[in-house]
């Protein structure tokens, strides 16, 4: 195997592939990075077992001079990378000792590689159920519900993202069970009914990739794995087996209080007062009266607290409702609008956050907030 390309284009593919890499992994082929030159091209492989990940680089990026394949170690070369200039590297490969040559302008650098025949194959994912969709659009559906998902190992279907597609649109569902986005794009369509749940290593992969790039995405998935091509790159992961809370049921059907409010001062208020909030609840109080609208935080353990008056239109019986102040910071920074709707009952019951204005032949979107009960 051998072939040459320059230092930048290469550790620019290996720092995109190496988000797949577990750092230590107790399977040493997967600390590697799996190359193979073919049809003068060169296709590199980054895999986690569960998700892999591969970048296809063509002949106007490589000049293969040999076909092959060789295992790296993931950490040596990208090290080793990082600390070159911009400049030609040719790689030279002995297939039968996996040894590694790597020669610059001004040195040569010796390394050991691994079989590549143990380094696991990514998996075709074979299903007529597909879709295509915009790679903006789907990093932006993922941006908008990722952080929203739980961290709870007993409920591993709550750590990823729900995808429920259809011929007339696609839903994006996270939740954690104390806060719940529902993202819709109508502009999205599937070959047909279906859902899946995805874990959010990969989706954060993916957003990372797909916001330099404007290009359709196409997405096939099994009841197993599914799978995203797009460009020169592609990515299999395994599904998250479980079925989805129904979040549709937890939506009030009822809520009569309608808060909007100017969204840049309501965080930025936010942000102020959670400061002086108890470290453990982290809540803060909105008192709602007329077109006031007053936010409050205290910490009994310290005697501190905070106070902050907006104005605001509100239509609705004056109220008092806690809630945790890093999840609204959180939902309020995904709005997009100038403005933030509260829909609201009763202290004791869910709020619903929604833009004030959105593009509503596109998308719409819904966000769900547990709240604190108060101690008065």
């Amino acid at each position: 195997m051998n072939f040459a390309i320059t230092s930048k284009t290469l550790l620019q593919q290996l720092q995109v592939i190496g988000g797949i890499i577990s750092n230590n992994s107790t399977v040493p082929i997967l600390n590697d990075f799996l190359f193979e030159a073919s049809d003068g091209g060169l296709t590199i492989y980054g895999s986690d077992l569960e998700t892999s990940l591969s970048a296809r680089l063509n002949a106007d990026q490589v000049n293969v001079k040999k076909n092959g394949s060789i295992a790296i170690p993931a950490k040596l070369l990208l090290d080793t990378l990082k600390t070159f200039a911009d400049m030609p590297l040719a790689f030279t490969v002995d297939a039968k000792t996996n040894g590694i040559v790597i020669s610059s302008e001004t040195g040569k650098y010796k390394l050991t590689g691994h079989n590549p025949a143990d380094f696991p194959r990514m998996l075709e994912v074979e299903s007529d159920q597909k879709m295509t969709v915009d790679s903006m659009t789907l990093a932006h559906a993922i941006n908008k519900t990722i952080f929203a998902t739980g961290n709870d190992d007993i409920r591993p279907v709550m750590s990823g993202i729900l995808f429920e597609m259809s011929t007339k649109g696609c839903n994006f569902v996270a939740t954690d069970a104390h806060k719940l986005v529902k993202y819709h794009r109508k502009d999205v369509s599937a070959s047909g009914a279906g859902s899946i749940v995805l874990p959010k290593k990969p989706l954060n992969l993916l957003k990372n990739i797909l916001v330099s790039y404007d290009s359709p995405v196409d997405v096939s998935y099994s009841d197993t794995h599914v799978s995203f091509s797009f460009e020169n790159y592609r990515a299999v992961s395994r599904l998250i087996d479980g079925k989805f809370p129904n979040y549709e049921a937890v939506f009030p059907k009822n809520n009569p209080n309608r808060l909007m409010v100017d969204k840049t001062p309501l965080l930025n208020a936010i942000r102020r007062v959670s400061i002086f909030s108890n470290k453990t609840t982290y809540q803060i109080k909105l008192k709602i009266a007329g077109s006031d609208l007053q936010i409050l935080a205290e910490d009994l353990d310290f005697s501190n607290e905070a106070f902050e008056r907006l104005s605001c239109q509100y239509d609705g019986d004056d109220l008092e409702i806690g809630f945790n102040s890093r999840f609204l910071i959180e939902m309020i920074q995904n709005i997009d609008s100038e403005n933030v709707i509260f829909e609201l009952s009763e202290p004791n019951r869910a709020g619903i956050i929604k833009p004030g204005t959105l593009d509503a032949e596109v998308e719409d979107i819904t966000m769900l907030v547990m709240p604190i009960m108060l101690n008065h």
